[in-house]
């Protein structure tokens, strides 16, 4: 569907179901819209393209909160954009997600007693592409169940054969450029995965440990050194201290007895070593330190690699073939038999680097591995920030973006896997390394001496080209054409470093200086109730799909948008999503009053002169709120957003206008006629301001009540410019004389149905025109002959006269205040007591003094209250 005009309203629907039952509607609704295509962007159309690609959530993930926030908000976004008239694609697909995915085959495998060594390379990956198509996506149709309004035609998967075409060719293009290259480094490895990860996918927790001081040399030639890891001792091949550190001065170019070795090695001079902290004296462990690497480079020191893959000891003696756990203890023991312990902390609480998918303790290893030279492409990617062709929101994110991008490390992509994209490298017989592009043919086979590289692609690296490879890169496709630069890349302030540099850095170099989009909307992260992080061991992670299934998905998603402040995260408990199903419920009960009462579209609206102040000041605040509406959507404010728009609706639409609109429509005639196109047309718009965040239950009520086809392709509303600031004032004024008395019954213990005789006195007010209103919102009964005013009210310009006899009993009233106001009192002469103390103020906390000022006002508020409500009572 490209055309919202090509709507063919129906006759409007007068009825409704009492109640609104979301697991009856949003399946079929759902369905209904993807299958009349109105997700599906045409490439081919003369619309402004507006184009979000959807961050890939891994193949092997369901729904949680955080991908049902960021969707719900991208869904607004598209849904408000094509109602705008926009070609709007959101664009969605899966990451093969390397090394999650490899383990969830490799546990299949070994509960059949099997590894995938027993299968080979190529029957395990026909194993993992098997496992992908049964099991894999699970998240998809979760996402059909939230109503995400993606193009599904347009749906990619970074490991299909045009993504993987692209993979490939910038690797290529990297790689004759010199940008990527082969180096033998320390990497961040995991004995667990059995590969390197990158730095951004270690997680630092604060783990108890122990710090060993150890005494290395003999005699007058000795120094101490701390370790938190005593088994890479058996690596070390220097000892480094400052150069300007007295203590050392006549150590440093001589060498040293290494513990439990039969080596010597030297100590030498580094501006690295602070001589402040320890003992001023560090071991260097080239092989299994980058800050160690550093030293060795600087100093031609040798690296000894120590352990093997599974992080078990590999030199020879008393040690090898223990786990570097086990090795730990066992050399720190040695070492303490030998006297050369000088002294030992446990727990030693540090920071310890644990690998993001299995938390296993990294080992930190030299590796030779595949590198991207960052360098320029990261330069290029705050250049595109900083002159302004991207937009970072909120701006105050742009400090940690930079922060990133200007202090990156060169990335290592490779990773010892099997799944993944295969690094399009082969070696030689006679050492050649060769790079084959997408059309290619390798430069020899594996019986003329050719082999190639057996290591994949970090998965970062595909999602990297994300922006622009779902939308055929590198073909020059109609897709391309027309939906790139994307608009809005939406996701979570988290993963900056992750995916959004990395689609920064390979966007402008793959598509000649062109941004991948013009702006990043950094979101928080979602929170429970309390604002901690959700976790199962703590019982307060939460499957969205329970909530979905009790309050709608509707609920869940407009909970998620009323918290959804940019870059600040997002506290969500059950008691806000049941909230906001009890807000769609208000929707469904007060469009089905007013269909009920003949709200119509029909016609054009009539001219102001026939309206009443009501009908002109709903009018006037209606287009308020759209102005303020599409102000902040530009804004990416959504949690204001929804607030407005939860309060025009239920505050002045639901409470206000319809009720003030029954006695109008009681009464008949050419008013009623009047109030019901305006009910109309504030439904009308109000749904459609509300459905890109409430789609499912918006949809089913502006159908019914306009005809239409659906409000997916219905036009947005825009602000006419009607303003009617007197009829605001006059309503606002009404507005207080309800509250007023409304309150007053309220002290005197009235029930809310209880109707009491009463006097208006409107004479010269604009309230006048509204007494039936009045009476029929307070309860308020004719005045009658024996009326005996026992209360009278002067709200507003206007008095109004209340006889409360028989409808209370005033003594017994009378001293419960009575009871309410020494309590008061109390209070009052307690707080005074303390702040006239000066001992006491002398002693006390800021803190402490602020709250008992607090309760001073507020037993002082509470006395006139009390006070007031006493002399409103009858004489008894």
């Amino acid at each position: 569907m490209t055309e919202n005009a090509q709507q063919q309203p129906t006759a409007p629907s007068t009825e409704l179901p009492t109640q609104y039952a979301p697991a009856d509607v949003e399946g079929p609704l759902y369905e209904r819209w993807v299958e009349r295509g109105y997700f599906a962007a045409d490439a081919k159309s003369d619309k402004p393209a507006y184009t979000i690609v959807i961050p890939p959530p891994n193949v092997t993930g369901s729904l949680h909160l955080g991908h049902a926030f960021q969707h719900t908000l991208m869904d607004a976004l598209t849904r408000r954009k094509r109602m705008q008239g926009f070609e709007s694609l959101w664009l969605p697909g899966m990451d093969h997600a390397g090394i999650a995915t490899q383990n969830k085959v490799e546990q299949q495998l070994a509960e059949e007693g099997k590894s995938r060594h027993d299968l080979g390379r190529e029957e395990f990956v026909e194993r993992v592409w098997q496992w992908k198509e049964e099991y894999g996506g699970k998240i998809l149709g979760q996402m059909r169940r939230l109503g995400d309004g993606v193009d599904w035609d347009r749906e990619r998967f970074t490991m299909d054969e045009g993504l993987s075409k692209a993979v490939q060719t910038i690797f290529k293009k990297l790689f004759d450029d010199e940008l990527i290259y082969r180096a033998e480094r320390i990497i961040n490895w995991c004995p667990r995965c059995l590969t390197a990860i990158s730095d951004i996918e270690v997680e630092y927790q604060e783990d108890d440990g122990e710090l060993v001081s150890i005494k290395y040399g003999e005699g007058d030639e000795t120094l101490v050194v701390a370790t938190t890891r005593a088994e890479t001792m058996l690596g070390d091949t220097a000892v480094a201290v400052h150069p300007d550190d007295e203590r050392y001065r006549h150590l440093i170019g001589k060498r040293i007895k290494l513990p439990l070795t039969d080596r010597t090695i030297p100590v030498v001079a580094d501006t690295h070593v602070d001589p402040e902290f320890g003992t001023g004296a560090v071991k260097v462990t080239p092989a299994h330190d980058p800050n160690d690497f550093a030293i060795g480079q600087r100093h031609g020191l040798e690296s000894i690699t120590v352990m093997d893959e599974r992080a078990i000891i590999t030199v020879h003696g008393p040690f090898e073939g223990l786990d570097r756990f086990e090795a730990r203890s066992a050399i720190v023991a040695a070492l303490r038999s030998q006297g050369r312990i000088v002294a030992e902390k446990r727990p030693y609480v540090h920071s310890v680097g644990h690998c993001s998918r299995c938390q296993t303790t990294i080992e930190p290893r030299l590796s030779m591995q595949w590198w991207v030279k960052v360098g320029p492409l990261a330069q290029a990617a705050g250049d595109a920030v900083r002159d302004g062709r991207v937009t970072i929101h909120p701006a105050d994110m742009s400090k940690r973006y930079f922060d990133w991008v200007d202090n990156m490390h060169d990335w290592c992509i490779s990773r010892q896997l099997w799944w993944g994209h295969r690094i399009p490298v082969w070696y030689g017989p006679d050492g050649e390394v060769v790079c084959v592009g997408p059309d290619e043919e390798p430069p020899g086979t594996e019986a003329e001496g050719w082999t190639q590289d057996p290591d994949v692609l970090d998965t970062w690296f595909s999602s990297g080209l994300w922006p622009f490879s779902t939308l055929g890169w590198p073909e020059q496709t109609p897709d391309l054409e027309k939906f790139y630069p994307t608009d809005v890349l939406l996701t979570g302030h988290d993963i900056i470093f992750f995916w959004v540099a990395r689609m920064m850095m390979f966007g402008l170099y793959a598509m000649d200086g062109e941004v991948p989009f013009r702006t990043i909307a950094l979101t928080g992260l979602v929170r429970d109730q309390f604002g901690k992080k959700m976790s199962k061991s703590s019982g307060t992670a939460v499957d969205p799909l329970d909530w979905m299934n009790q309050y709608g998905s509707d609920a869940v998603r407009f909970t998620l948008a009323r918290g959804a402040n940019p870059g600040t995260d997002v506290p969500i408990g059950e008691d806000w999503v049941q909230a906001s199903r009890n807000f769609a419920n208000k929707i469904w009960n007060a469009t089905r009053f007013a269909l009920m009462n003949g709200a119509t579209v029909e016609g054009p609206l009539p001219a102001p002169a026939e309206m009443s102040a009501t009908d002109r000041w709903i009018l006037s605040r209606l287009n308020k709120t759209v102005a303020e509406v599409d102000a902040f959507y530009d804004d990416f404010q959504f949690a204001k957003l929804s607030d407005s728009l939860y309060h025009f609706a239920w505050d002045e639409v639901f409470d206000w206008y319809v009720e003030l609109s029954k006695t109008t429509f009681q009464a008949g005639g050419r008013g009623a006629e009047v109030s019901q196109r305006v009910l109309g047309e504030v439904l009308d718009v109000t749904l459609k301001l509300l459905h890109p965040v409430v789609p499912f239950v918006t949809d089913t009520l502006w159908t019914t009540l306009t005809g239409g086809e659906s409000v997916v392709i219905a036009d947005w509303p825009s602000d006419s410019g009607f303003r009617d600031r007197a009829a605001e004032k006059e309503i606002e004024t009404l507005q207080s004389v309800i509250t007023e008395v409304r309150r007053f019954r309220a002290d005197q213990g009235l029930q809310p149905g209880q109707r009491v005789p009463a006097r208006l006195t409107l004479d010269g007010t604009a309230l006048a025109p509204h007494e039936a209103a009045i009476r029929q919102l307070l309860r308020l009964q004719p005045e009658g002959d024996a009326f005996a005013a026992t209360a009278t009210l002067p709200v507003g310009g206007a008095t109004v006269a209340l006889d409360l006899s028989g409808t209370i009993d005033v003594a017994a009233e009378r001293k419960r205040l009575a009871k309410d106001l020494a309590a008061a009192e109390k209070e009052k002469a307690q707080a005074t007591g303390k702040l006239g103390n000066e001992a006491f103020l002398a002693k006390a906390p800021d803190n402490v003094v602020e709250k008992i000022r607090t309760r001073l006002a507020k037993a002082d508020e509470d006395i006139a209250r009390i006070q007031a409500q006493l002399d409103r009572l009858p004489q008894a």
